[in-house]
C-alpha cells in the first residue's frame, strides 16, 4: 500500500511525518536486545512480500504482514517496518522519499493497533484460540491500513475519492489471505518459539504408569 510521491498534498506529508517520527521514537525505545532479531527477520518479510504488488492508482495492492509483526513486536513495529519501507522507496523506487513518513504510518499504526487488540488471545495456551487472535490479527491490520490510506487519499483532494474507494475494495481478498497467513504463523510459532509471544512452551511428557 504504498503511496506515491506527489500524491499527497503538504499538510498531509507533514502530519505524516511528524506521527511517524513519535512511532519510531517510541518503538526504538521499545526495541529490546531480545527483540532485535525478530524485528530484522519480520521487516525482511515484509520487504519481501511487498515487492509483489499491484499498482492501483497512487497506491498498490501486495501483501504486508503487518499484523504479525505487530503481534510480535508492538510499538518495535514501527522501526522495523520503516527500515523495509525506506529500502523498497530507496532500491525499488516503490512508494517515495518524501511520502515515507505517511506510508509508515499507513503501515505499522495499524501493526500496533492489532498488537493491541489480539495480543492476549494469541498469548492463549490454546493453540486454536491463538490461531483465531492470528486470523483476525491479520485480516484487520489489511483493513484498518486499506482505510487509513483512503483517508490520507480522501484528504488530499475529492479527485482521489474514486481511488480510496478503490484501495479499500481491492484489499479486501488480500485481508483475508493475510489473516491466514498469520494465523499459520501464530501455530507455527507455538510450536516452535512460543517465547516470542511469552507464552508457556509444552510441558514435557510425563512417564506414563506401566
Amino acid at each position: 500500500m504504498h503511496i506515491v510521491d506527489g500524491a499527497l498534498s503538504a499538510p498531509v506529508v507533514i502530519t505524516g511525518g511528524v506521527i511517524a517520527a513519535g512511532g519510531i521514537a517510541l518503538g526504538l525505545r521499545a526495541l529490546t536486545l531480545e527483540r532485535i532479531p525478530a524485528a530484522g527477520v519480520l521487516s525482511a518479510t515484509f520487504f519481501v512480500a511487498a515487492l509483489i504488488h499491484v499498482p492501483i492508482g497512487p497506491s498498490s495492492v501486495h501483501l504486508i504482514m503487518n499484523g504479525l509483526a505487530g503481534l510480535v513486536l508492538g510499538w518495535a513495529a514501527f522501526p522495523a517496518l520503516f527500515v523495509g519501507l525506506l529500502l523498497q522507496a530507496v532500491f525499488f523506487g516503490f512508494g517515495g522519499v518524501t511520502v515515507l513518513g505517511v506510508n509508515t504510518v499507513n503501515i505499522a499504526l495499524p501493526a500496533v493497533l492489532v498488537g493491541l487488540m489480539f495480543r492476549g488471545m494469541v498469548t492463549a495456551p490454546n493453540v486454536r484460540v491463538a490461531a483465531f487472535g492470528g486470523l483476525l490479527a491479520g485480516a484487520s491490520a489489511i483493513i484498518m491500513t486499506a482505510l487509513i490510506v483512503a483517508l490520507t487519499l480522501w484528504l488530499s483532494g475529492d479527485a482521489f475519492i474514486p481511488a480510496a474507494k478503490l484501495v479499500v475494495l481491492a484489499h479486501l481478498p488480500v485481508a483475508v489471505i493475510e489473516g491466514v497467513i498469520c494465523a499459520a504463523a501464530v501455530i507455527l510459532i507455538h510450536r516452535v518459539k512460543p517465547d516470542l509471544f511469552g507464552v508457556m512452551g509444552p510441558a514435557p511428557n510425563a512417564a506414563r504408569p506401566a
